[in-house]
């Protein structure tokens, strides 16, 4: 059993190769989002949230090396506003609102959504277009609605979602490393 989950596993991270000139664009769009002084949003549910966390502390803190803090939100870490607004509006409106409030033209909404189908994922992707924010899909399987709403859908092409959110964690490990390096680079280093 081992054996062939690590054989899924590697097979599936070997397909991100034939994405690199599309995984280079967001990263490139990332860092130049945040060196004018723009913010990351970052929305998913489940192990998806918890890859939204994660990034969001990749940017806020550090990934390698030392060098200033970068705006980054999660929109899953908020208890108090997920509860409030799934109670008066519904659970499908806790990400929308939250970039309504916190989001403004420019920013990047990354969306992180392993079958691309996450009702709460699609209408806080749809409320950032509308307020002209940058749109990213990290999404799974064939990529779902989200793949034609988004600005820039990185579809990983599995079924399995074990190995999709393997894939996306280093994808947005990936990011994170090509971030610090243009802000250290965009910056002066560190500060």
């Amino acid at each position: 059993m081992l054996t062939e989950m690590l054989d899924a596993h590697i097979r599936c991270l070997e397909s991100l190769r034939s994405m690199a000139p599309e995984l280079d664009q967001v990263g490139d769009m990332l860092s130049q989002g945040l060196l004018s002084g723009r913010k990351i949003l970052i929305c998913g549910n489940g192990g998806s949230a918890s890859d939204a966390q994660h990034f969001a502390a990749e940017i806020v803190g550090r990934f390698e090396r030392e060098r200033r803090a970068y705006p980054a939100v999660a929109l899953s870490t908020d208890t108090s506003i997920l509860t409030a607004v799934g109670n008066d509006y519904g659970y499908d409106a806790v990400f929308e609102r939250q970039v309504e409030g916190l989001g403004q033209a420019g920013d990047v909404l990354v969306g992180i959504s392993t079958s691309g189908q996450s009702e709460n994922v699609i209408r806080a992707v749809r409320r950032a277009a509308a307020m002209h924010m940058t749109t990213v899909g990290l999404l799974g399987k064939d990529g779902g609605m989200l793949k034609g709403l988004v600005n820039r859908a990185i579809v990983v092409d599995s079924d399995t979602t074990a190995r999709i959110q393997e894939a996306h964690i280093f994808v947005l490990h990936y990011w994170a490393y090509q971030v610090e390096k243009a802000l250290i680079s965009g910056s002066g280093g560190e500060s």
